[in-house]
This record gives structure tokens, C-alpha cells and sequence, in this order.
């Protein structure tokens, strides 16, 4: 029973979120940058799937995220993902693009959803503050958005409470 995490990053700040996020759920294969990875089939021999994603192309409609994400949104759409788990976390600025708040993560959500899998790891929105997200599905984010930007104090005690909601949503976790 193995859970992955992957990211992809242009500043880093992904990757280190991904590093931390492993530190509260260490049963989980150490971080990889989605960029290393070969062929895509590696997720379907996986219990579950961890995703980091930034938001770079805010506004847009596609390819939101500028990272190895967006060359592949297609390829996942097409693997066979039933009976998968995958959770997702955002880095996004809340400050300054309070209108496309962490957006990318439903993009990624789309794809893995269109693959069969099972989402998991939403978030309630009301502890955040922010105008509009492409991010949000009724009243929760659906994943774990993170501001290293405005908000980084908040970011290790967001992934402690998310990695211990991923435990009980994610069986090979715990």
C-alpha cells in the first residue's frame, strides 16, 4: 500500500511545502517532482496520490498553474485511476489575487476526477479569506490551499490538520 507525492514548482516554494507536508505523513513515498517522472503509469500502481500545484496564470482558464502540470493535465485525464485516492494542495497569494485563489488545484482536480479517481482531502473555505477561487466546489476548497506569501505563519499547523484528515481518508496512511 504505497501513497505518492508529487509537485512541480518555479520558485520552490511547492517543493517545500511537499518536504513539510511529508514530515506529518512519513508513511508516504518522499516528495517527487512531477517533472521526473517517466510515464505516467506509475500512478496506477498507487494507492494514492498526494499533488502540490502553484497558481501562476492567474485568471486563466487553462494551464493555470506555468509548471510540468500543465503538459500533462491531458495524460492523466486518460489513465485508470478507479480506486485511487488523490488529495491536492494550492500555493497561491490570497492578497493579491483574492479573485483566482489558488485556482490551479481544481484544474489538476478536474483531471484526476476524469481518471476515475476518488478526490479526497477538502477543505471548508471559511477560514479563509479571499474574493473568488476556481478551486472552490459548494462551501470547501477541493484541497488544501496554502499563501506562503501573506499567510506562511499559518501553512505548518494547515498541513498538520490536513495530514491527519488525509489519514483517515487515505487508508495506507495511517
Amino acid at each position: 500500500m504505497t501513497v505518492g507525492i508529487y509537485y512541480a514548482t518555479t520558485t520552490g516554494k511547492t517543493e517545500d511545502v511537499a518536504d513539510r507536508l511529508h514530515n506529518f505523513i512519513s508513511s508516504a513515498e518522499a516528495p517527487k517532482d512531477v517533472s521526473d517522472v517517466d510515464d505516467l503509469s506509475e500512478f496506477e500502481g498507487l494507492d494514492g496520490i498526494i499533488c502540490g500545484i502553484p497558481t501562476w496564470n492567474t485568471g486563466a482558464d487553462e494551464e493555470r498553474s506555468g509548471t510540468a502540470w500543465d503538459s500533462i493535465l491531458e495524460d492523466i485525464g486518460e489513465l485508470s485511476l478507479s480506486g485511487k485516492k488523490v488529495a491536492i494542495f494550492g500555493l497561491g497569494d490570497s492578497s493579491t489575487y483574492t479573485e483566482n485563489y489558488c485556482d490551479a488545484m481544481e484544474e489538476l482536480h478536474s483531471y484526476f476526477s476524469k481518471a476515475g479517481a476518488e478526490m479526497v482531502g477538502y477543505v471548508d473555505k471559511s477560514s479563509y479569506t479571499f474574493d473568488e477561487s476556481k478551486s472552490v466546489i459548494g462551501e470547501s476548497f477541493c484541497g488544501l490551499p496554502l499563501d506562503e506569501d501573506s499567510e506562511s505563519d499559518l501553512t505548518d499547523s494547515r498541513l498538520e490538520t490536513w495530514a491527519s484528515q488525509l489519514k483517515s481518508e487515505i487508508p495506507s496512511l495511517a
